[in-house]
């Protein structure tokens, strides 16, 4: 994959806890990447890395953070590989390794453990001893850069993205252009029911406007002629090649939304 940006976002966010609450902020983190990348159709495996040969802190902090991560590695239940001294100078992470349709492994998510920043800021809290105690803090990233994981995800759906996801869901295209009104009726609709749609009001044949559809890879396409301006009804094409006509637009409008409210990867109607 490459791709060119001016600029990228990161989703970098940090924690600040206890040495007590190590296992359990980790643990949470854990279940967050897997309820994300569940919901794109990842997988993914961890990997823990532990103290490199030059890095700051003491044998103590070491010690507690690698055992608060590979705790919580433990109560999460998933196999992890370990890589001996591959930890930040910092602190010991958990990278996460999603995997794509072609096997292909990416590096997006990871959790440190930081024990050099909440000193280098002078970072204290008022324990239940009432004394002023060092926090420790998490660097929790879920995607890395937003830009570089859509990229991934562009390759890994080969453009062809779930209806809940798609950029364009629903494409309306007119006969003639006699016809377009009726489409920009059903597209108002559709638009105000919040899926994202457009209407091809060239003038080229069905065909051609199906193709161009299919290479864009819209996932939904409807036709519609005299015959459905009467009737009220639509013809609908998926990119699977399953075809009906004579669909009414409210059944249609209802089956799309509850699929796109479960976020179904699969997109099969029985109409």
């Amino acid at each position: 994959m490459c791709s060119t940006v001016r600029a990228f976002h990161q989703d970098d966010a940090h924690i600040f806890m206890t040495p007590e609450q190590i296992q359990g902020e980790i643990l949470g983190v854990l279940q967050l990447v897997d309820r994300i990348y569940s919901t794109f159709g990842l997988g993914f495996h961890l990997e823990l890395s532990t103290r490199p040969e030059k890095s700051i802190g003491t044998d103590e902090q070491w010690v507690l953070a690698t055992d608060g991560l590979t705790a919580a590695l433990e109560a999460y239940g998933a196999d992890y590989k370990i890589n001996e001294g591959d930890g930040a100078f910092y602190g010991p992470k958990i990278d996460v390794h999603i995997k794509d349709a072609l096997s292909r492994t990416w590096q997006c998510g990871t959790v440190q453990l930081d024990m050099n920043l909440p000193e280098r800021f002078d970072l204290t809290y008022i324990g239940a001893d009432n004394e002023r105690h060092r926090p420790i803090m998490i660097h929790r990233v879920i995607y890395g850069s937003i830009e570089r994981f859509f990229g991934i995800l562009v390759e890994h759906f080969a453009g062809k993205f779930p209806l809940w996801l798609a950029p364009v869901q629903v494409g309306v295209l007119p006969l003639n252009d006699d016809l377009i009104p009726f489409a920009r009726e059903m597209a108002a609709r559709f638009e105000q029911a919040g899926l994202r749609t457009e209407v091809d009001h060239r003038s080229e044949s069905l065909n051609r406007k199906v193709r161009d559809a299919q290479l864009n890879k819209i996932p939904l396409i409807l036709t519609c002629g005299a015959k459905e301006q009467e009737t009220g009804t639509v013809s609908v094409r998926t990119l699977d090649g399953q075809v009906k006509h004579g669909v009414s637009v409210a059944e249609f409008e209802q089956r799309v939304l509850e699929n796109i409210a479960g976020r179904d990867r699969v997109l099969e109607f029985e109409w």
